[in-house]
């Protein structure tokens, strides 16, 4: 596997980075990697918008990125979309050059809660701003021109990657010619609401929260372990979750202040959880999960009505791929069957692919073949 490193770049607007609802910072820096070879006129690169708990380390093996630490664990060296980049693969790096930052607020060296505040020389904590998808555009915007593109062949984007996918799209309808919008949606739905309500309470409760500010003190392992678990049986269909815990073995040790855990499913729940706090920072958590909460394409694109909104992607002449996944527990299929119906009343040029799996919500991320030949006509035609 090829090794990679992830590069830098800082926003330094004159005067501070002013985010939508009002925050602001004194320069944001975005980690990113980049696979292929830009052309001279920067016309053949795609962005790629990662999921809630991803990065921007999509293909390759990378063991360290500067700054960043333990959390950096060996399941993520390498990259999560390695059977989907690559030469001659869905995305063919022989001809497209593709860039994916992680996001503002992240957590893999990107600036976010856990920098160093210049002012107070200490990690921002509770300090760092909400941020939204339109502030996560804008930097990936940033980034685009520094790096001299200035049309995108394509923005593609899963899950709450799709929703930053629409955001660019509609906010910048020139600025890219195809959007591919995986198992993502239009505007949050009030069950997903619920749901990632149920999660920031999980953090927020965690008695080593602090609000925010636990970096010198130790993290909220229990809330975000808590928060973790309650996502993950919507990212994984129920039925793949008992074929993997039938593989496992109840732990001796799982045993919480009076309950024993007491079959191969909570053995294997509490162990995603256990898992992904090594991992991962929950203040970043929270502001992704808050972006993801609140998401309306309609209001990140200053529209009235999502004709009025998607009207600019026609003007663009973009064209759109949009897949739904039929067992997923997530984003639901109706949810992409609305940004479907939004776009085609908008007169967009668009398909809607529905992929017949059992992986749930994560099959984008393990069945390649389903997606492969829609992604290489779009990109190719």
């Amino acid at each position: 596997m090829t090794a990679v490193e992830t590069q830098f770049f800082t926003h330094r607007p004159d005067g501070p980075v002013v985010l939508r609802d009002g925050g602001e910072l004194p320069e944001v820096t975005l980690a990113y990697e980049s696979w292929g070879e830009l052309n001279a006129d920067g016309s053949n690169a795609i962005l790629l918008f990662h999921a809630l708990s991803g990065s921007h380390h999509a293909v390759g093996h990378n063991e360290s990125i500067p700054g960043v630490g333990d959390i950096w664990q060996p399941e993520l060296h390498d990259g999560w979309w390695e059977d989907m980049i690559g030469p001659g693969k869905a995305i063919d790096t022989n001809r497209w050059f593709v860039v994916c930052a992680n996001y503002l607020g992240g957590c893999y060296g990107s600036t976010g809660p856990a920098s160093i505040d210049p002012d107070t020389g200490k990690p921002y904590g509770s300090s760092f701003p909400h941020v939204t998808a339109a502030d996560q555009v804008e930097m990936q915007v940033a980034l685009l021109d520094h790096l001299g593109i200035g049309t995108l062949h394509a923005a593609v984007g899963p899950s709450v990657g799709g929703l930053l996918a629409l955001t660019l799209a509609t906010r910048f309808p020139d600025r890219v010619r195809n959007v591919i919008s995986i198992a993502s949606g239009f505007k949050t739905t009030v069950l997903n609401r619920l749901i990632l309500f149920e999660q920031i309470l999980a953090i927020e409760n965690d008695p080593f929260f602090n609000g925010g500010d636990f970096y010198d003190s130790g993290p909220p392992l229990y809330g975000l372990a808590l928060a973790r678990m309650i996502s993950h049986k919507t990212f994984v269909h129920l039925d793949a979750i008992e074929r993997r815990a039938r593989q496992d073995v109840v732990q001796s040790d799982d045993v919480l202040a009076w309950y024993r855990v007491r079959d191969q499913f909570q053995s294997y729940m509490l162990h995603q959880g256990k898992k992904f706090v090594k991992r991962f920072d929950a203040n970043t958590y929270l502001r992704i999960v808050d972006l993801w909460s609140r998401y309306d394409a309609c209001r990140e694109g200053d529209a009235e009505t999502p004709e009025d909104l998607l009207s600019r992607c026609k003007a663009a002449g973009q064209r759109w791929l949009v897949f739904s996944i039929d067992s997923d527990f997530c984003l639901y299929p109706e949810e992409q069957g609305e940004l479907t119906a939004h776009l085609e009343h908008a007169g967009v040029e668009c398909m809607h692919i529905t992929v017949h799996s059992e992986k749930g919500h994560d099959s984008f991320l393990v069945e390649p073949d389903l997606y492969t030949p829609h992604i290489r006509w779009l990109l190719d035609e």
